[in-house]
Formats: structure tokens, sequence, C-alpha cells
């Protein structure tokens, strides 16, 4: 099985996160949407939702009116297939480069692969600017922009929030966090800061220790869980510490699959 995790430029108007989430079927397993970023993030199984939301994204969003604290370049933008039980890293490559000549051949929308080849970041760095699209159209789509299509392991998507707004600092705080097994930035968000982290390696440096690295350099106000979190990661936390945390038992992959099939 894999799942798809799905980075949608709109988090505000919720007719429209509606139907990305309609569209998603009985594949999905989560939305999240934070106005601020103006992002949502949809998780979900299979290689059909992904499709269905991402027809529904570029019919529905034009990015050149999109503002928003997260970094983008389309209305799809990010789309990672992640290989669960029974799957393997091989299936998500060619889940992934399937999708790309989709994306490119039925809605006109260029994709920028990652994974094994490159990184996330390297794509948003480098993206028609000497790294040309891997599939579909040289030129950004004019409402949709482009799309980084990836293979990657299960990660966990997950933000502080911090008591003093001074985004400068929470920039430091993310540069001294970053690493091998984590990714953060320093974000204004609203009248708020965060720091905003992909845990990418989450057995090793999961929540509790990304709390912690943070905490140790600034007062946190609270913590914030995008999308779902590997039955694995929850299990090695203590479970007193699991409501500071933004973690419970139903918001693992494990709980929603099942739920999904019951």
């Amino acid at each position: 099985m894999l799942e798809c995790v799905i980075n949608v430029s709109e988090g505000r108007d919720r007719t429209t996160i509606a139907a990305l989430a309609e569209a998603a079927g009985d594949g999905l397993l989560d939305v999240h949407s934070d106005p601020h970023h103006h992002r949502s993030v949809l998780t979900v199984v299979g290689e059909d939702a992904p499709r269905a939301v991402a027809r529904t994204a570029v019919d529905r969003i034009d990015l050149r009116k999109h503002t928003g604290a997260h970094p983008r370049f389309g209305a799809v933008d990010v789309v990672p297939f992640v290989p669960l039980a029974g799957s393997a890293m091989p299936d998500a490559v060619a889940a992934r480069d399937a999708f790309a000549v989709w994306l490119g051949e039925e809605l006109g929308v260029p994709s920028f692969l990652y994974g094994p080849e490159r990184t996330l970041p390297m794509v948003r760095r480098e993206a028609f600017a000497g790294l040309l699209p891997d599939a579909g159209p040289a030129e950004p789509h004019p409402t949709a922009g482009a799309a980084a299509v990836g293979a990657r392991p299960v990660l966990v998507a997950y933000n502080l929030w911090l008591v003093d707004a001074d985004v400068a600092r929470a920039r430091e705080v993310a540069a001294s966090v970053r690493g091998p097994a984590a990714r953060a930035l320093g974000l204004q968000v609203g009248d708020r800061v965060q720091v905003s982290m992909n845990l990418i390696d989450p057995e090793v440096f999961g929540p509790d220790d990304a709390y912690d690295a943070v905490a140790e350099q600034v007062p946190v106000a609270g913590a914030e869980l995008v999308g779902l979190v590997p039955e694995a990661v929850l299990e090695r936390i203590d479970e007193g510490r699991w409501g500071g945390l933004d973690l419970a038992p139903d918001r693992t992959i494990e709980r929603r699959l099942a739920r999904r099939s019951g």
C-alpha cells in the first residue's frame, strides 16, 4: 500500500477544501488546513485519490492570487508517495513517475521529481533556475504553477509555536535544529511565530526530541502535528507527554487505515 501526503496551496476557502476532500473519496485518511500558511495537507492512500485531488486543485486554485506564510510554487505544491506495509521504495518511485507524467499530459502542470535523485529543498531552490521539469511543460502552468512529486519514507510534519513573536530568533532556532533527521524553518504566521519542521527520521528524532531541542532555546507556547504520525513513533514517547505534544492514538496512520478498512 502507498500513502500520499498531498500539500495543496489552499487553506482558507472551506468550500474548496471540502471539494478536495470529497475528490479523494474513500482514499482519504486526514485533512489538515491552515489559513495563515494558506495550505492544506491531505493524507490519502493509493494512486487514484492523488490524481482526483490534483485535478480538483488545478481546477479551483489560482496561484496568482495566493499569499501565505509557507513557501510554495504550485497549486498542487508537493506530492510525495510513501511506501507502507506491503510496499517498498521502488513502488513509490514508480507511482511518483507515473503521477508526474499524468499531471503533465492531463493537466498541463510541470513536475520536478525528488527522492533518490535529489531533495525537496534542492527542487525548491533550483526549479526553473537551472533545473528543468522532469515531466510536463517547460514553463509553469499559468494558474497552477508546478509540482514537486516525490518518493520518500514516512516523515512527520510538526510545528512548534513560540511564546515570543521574534521571527529572527525563530530562524536561528530552526537553523540549530536542522540536520540529517530534521528540516526546519522559522516562519511568521499571522501575528505569531513558529518553527516549522519535517522530521525525516522520526524514529530517531521524533516530536518529543524536536520539542525539547526547541524548548531548550526558547519558550514554546504549543505544538501542532500536521497530518498523521506512525504508530511506532507514538509508542516510543511517554504517554504522559502525548497531550502536550499534540499526539494521540487516533492520529496514527495505522489507526486511520484500520478505521477505513473496518
